[in-house]
């Protein structure tokens, strides 16, 4: 009988615990022109249309040409679906100063996040990058994705329209 009671109190706690996981956790991070942003809320920025979470580092290669890529077919998609990306940089403090000239450089339009000791990484659980999430209209994390290789950007998108469509 107790082992049954230990079961379903683990069960429950597990389920408590993906369904925590399934929204962004409340962590203050500061954009590129230093205003305040917190992130449980940035469902609410794109009006109940999907975004896309990218995590990356201005010295990550992959992480650059993953944001390459998107930036070639972002008008597009943002077209066809409303979706708005939103990238993230663990760049640690002392290197921040070099994210805004590396967005400028590559001319990113993407709405651009520090997260300088990896705050909102840790509380995902994200251990590498480049790592993508997309959330729906209401927040919940629908898709994960870590890595990058050429073409992986159509993945993407194809899980942006399943959610477009619902």
């Amino acid at each position: 009988m107790l082992m049954k009671k230990l079961f379903m109190l683990f069960a429950f706690c597990l389920a408590c615990a993906l369904q925590a996981q399934a929204q962004l956790p409340a962590i203050t991070l500061k954009d590129i022109a230093g205003k305040t942003i917190q992130t449980d809320t940035l469902a609410r920025l794109n009006g109940g249309k999907p975004i896309i979470i990218d995590f990356f580092a201005t010295w990550c290669k992959p992480c650059n040409r993953e944001l390459d890529a998107i930036s070639e077919v972002y008008e597009d998609w943002v077209e066809e679906t409303g979706v708005k990306l939103i990238a993230v940089s663990i760049d640690q403090a002392q290197n921040t100063n070099k994210v805004k000239p590396l967005v400028d450089n590559h001319g990113w339009t993407y709405d651009v996040l520090l997260d300088p000791n990896s705050d909102f990484c840790k509380a995902l659980g994200i251990q590498l990058i480049p790592y993508t999430l997309i959330i729906d209209g209401e927040g919940k994390i629908v898709y994960r994705h870590n890595g990058y290789s050429e073409g992986a950007e159509e993945e993407l998108i194809e899980k942006v329209r399943e959610i477009t469509k619902k």
